[in-house]
């Protein structure tokens, strides 16, 4: 007679061999580093579509030498450093998208003279907008008012401009502020911008222009100002000295934003002007990529784009200079119309 084997130890290993199967499958395999997480969809109570993700989108601008617009350009023409350290990109896009807009108008006392002026060049703005865009539209002296929330409707936009009147000074830097984070908390599309119509002549802000640098980064805001300056070259040395400072307060912020600044010599010039602006806004590349850090702690995160020719000269590149790694970070995608 064979021996039997005994039964308990046969079904301890199949018991043991099938534990083991079951731990395996469920679970995960390990994340390489850098790879993104999935993104958790959630929807709003207006239907829109929250994506909370760690991927980060920049909105940019390439130009030549000559200040032309470089077109056709793919991923494999960028690079991208976070923070120094060299990231993979995601993906590379030109692709049109509807916009969130403030068109803010300085109708301090300094602008009386030029007040139909500015009106115009507000109106020339709103031609600009589409359906598929909104609008809100602000006067700005010592304080803020809000003429028209976020519209699409060209009308409600013109007739308020006939509430506009100058009186008073002019506090530039707290309406920045103020207009940024009303475009980030009550727009609806992805991409947001500012059209500041102004002289530039600062005088009554309680904020300095570092706080609405970091007022624009929080807010994500594009930033293009149309400046109605003085000749800088008539006018007291005090004079020329001042329209000096608000054509470089301008710029920079500007600059900074990703965003652009003109000085039209006439209102003749605001149609071609507020053409550009809407080209500029519509025409960017959307770059994105899973940031390496995949940290969520609050800290800015500067950013710098770089795009060479095959000759390995560069291009002058417009975009925001980083993003604040914030745990609530989500995009929002408004619902379908």
């Amino acid at each position: 007679m064979k021996p039997t084997r005994p039964r308990t130890s046969f079904f301890l290993i199949v018991l043991l061999s099938v534990t083991l199967a079951l731990t395996f499958a469920q679970t995960p395999p390990p994340k390489p580093p850098g790879q993104q997480k999935p993104a958790t969809v959630e929807p709003d109570s207006n239907d829109s579509i929250k994506i909370d993700t760690e991927l980060v989108l920049l909105d940019l601008r390439v130009f030549d030498k000559h200040l032309l617009p470089i077109r056709g350009l793919t991923k494999d023409d960028f690079t991208v450093l976070e923070d120094q350290v060299k990231q993979s990109i995601e993906s590379v896009s030109t692709e049109e998208v509807p916009l969130s807009l403030g068109i803010a108008v300085d109708t301090s006392g300094s602008m009386r003279t030029r007040l139909q002026a500015i009106i115009e060049a507000a109106q020339n703005l709103i031609k600009e907008i589409r359906p598929v865009d909104e609008a809100f539209l602000v006067q700005f002296k010592t304080e803020v008012k809000l003429v028209q929330d976020f519209t699409s409707d060209h009308k409600k936009l013109d007739d308020a401009l006939g509430e506009f009147y100058c009186s008073g000074g002019t506090a530039l830097l707290d309406a920045l502020i103020e207009t940024s984070s009303h475009a980030q908390l009550k727009g609806k599309q992805r991409r947001k911008a500012l059209i500041v119509i102004s002289d530039g002549l600062e005088k009554n802000s309680s904020a300095k222009e570092k706080a609405v640098l970091e007022a624009i980064k929080q807010n994500e805001v594009q930033v293009f100002f149309v400046g109605f300056l003085d000749d800088p070259d008539s006018g007291s040395a005090a004079a020329r000295w001042q329209s000096k400072k608000g054509k470089d307060t301008l710029q920079n912020l500007a600059e900074d934003s990703g965003g652009r600044a003109f000085f039209p010599k006439g209102i003749e010039e605001m149609p071609a002007i507020a053409t550009q602006i809407a080209q500029d806004l519509r025409q960017q590349y959307v770059l994105s990529y899973y940031p390496s850090n995949e940290k969520r702690d609050g800290t800015f995160r500067r950013v710098t784009v770089v795009v060479k020719d095959r000759n390995g000269n560069k291009f002058t590149v417009n975009t925001r200079q980083g993003y604040y790694a914030r745990p609530d970070r989500v995009h929002t995608i408004p619902p379908t119309k």
